[in-house]
């Protein structure tokens, strides 16, 4: 059989599709599209009109290749942009309508539950440990081990969030960075409660700007290592650091000019260098690894 999974994402559109043989899956397609569909009024919880339309658009081509790969079973979920848009069941409708994709919109809890289970499946789990999905609408902490899932939550602060609230200088000033920080940590005092009760020793960070961060250190040191074949990568704290404070120091044109770092990130990754950090610093965590697997690789989970 042939399943498909379209992530829904507020800066991007995922589409993955695997084939089940023999109690086995294998990926034999992935694509996605930088949609941008939290772009210009995410805080006033609207999907522009234009990002509207390049959201249907990407669906409508990534229906052509689901029909082109005869997919068996699809499930198209959406998080944090749509399920918070005043508009959100406009998008649905219209994506039912002109692109025949049926959307569901998962809540918080459920995207913090699926991102477990893609994590888990990727074999970063060793030990105690706090993972961290930073989505552009929310983001999501998950306290687990090897066993089982100890406490999930999803927050409204996400990357898109934050660049169009507080992001206003370039590169990044000392009152945008305070702003910035100041907002998460009245968000984030329960985690940081959990996290002092039970102690996690290792952050692991669910793709998306940790894929990016793995990326620019791979670059500098030289590494043989493709973050397209691999599960997951320890990331060395260190370099990790250095890593951030350059980018938190850097004005846009030098972060554009980096390899390692696509377009979509080249201001995000400074809301995400700074929302790790301050988390790092709070939870005295000083180890680090990336799971390349998230959120659609626990929807694909789920469907098997």
């Amino acid at each position: 059989m042939r399943f498909a999974v379209i992530d829904i994402g507020t800066n991007t559109f995922h589409l993955i599709i695997a084939e089940f043989v023999y109690e086995k899956f294998e990926l034999i397609y992935k694509t996605n599209v930088a949609v941008k569909l939290g772009e210009g009024k995410i805080n006033q919880n609207l999907i522009i009109p234009l990002a509207f339309d390049r959201g249907i658009n990407a669906l409508k081509g990534f229906r052509k290749t689901i029909d082109e790969f005869n997919v068996d079973r699809l499930r198209a979920t959406a998080t944090s942009a749509v399920r918070s848009a005043k508009n959100g069941q406009d998008f649905v409708n219209a994506a039912k309508n002109e692109a025949l994709i049926e959307i569901e919109t998962i809540t918080g809890e459920e995207e913090a539950e699926l991102i477990y289970k893609s994590v888990k499946l990727s074999g970063a789990i060793k030990d105690l440990s706090l993972i961290m999905d930073i989505g552009g609408g929310s983001v999501e902490f998950i306290l687990c081990d090897t066993q089982s899932l100890i406490w999930k939550k999803s927050y409204n602060i996400g990357a898109a969030r934050l660049l169009q609230q507080f992001f206003k200088s370039d590169p990044i000033s000392d009152d945008d960075k305070n702003a910035i920080l100041f907002h998460i940590q009245t968000q984030l005092q329960d985690l940081f409660e959990v996290c002092e009760k039970h102690q996690p020793q290792i952050l692991i960070g669910s793709a998306g700007a940790f894929e990016t961060f793995a990326e620019l250190i791979i670059i500098k040191n030289n590494q043989n290592i493709s973050i397209e074949n691999i599960k997951t990568y320890d990331i060395n704290y260190d370099d990790y650091i250095e890593t951030t404070l350059r980018l938190l120091n850097s004005t846009h044109q030098q972060r554009t000019e980096l390899p390692g770092l696509i377009p979509l990130r080249v201001d995000m990754i400074v809301i995400a260098s700074l929302l790790t950090n301050y988390v790092l610093g709070r939870t005295k965590i000083n180890q680090l690894k990336l799971s390349t697997y998230d959120l659609k690789m626990g929807v694909l989970a789920s469907m098997i």
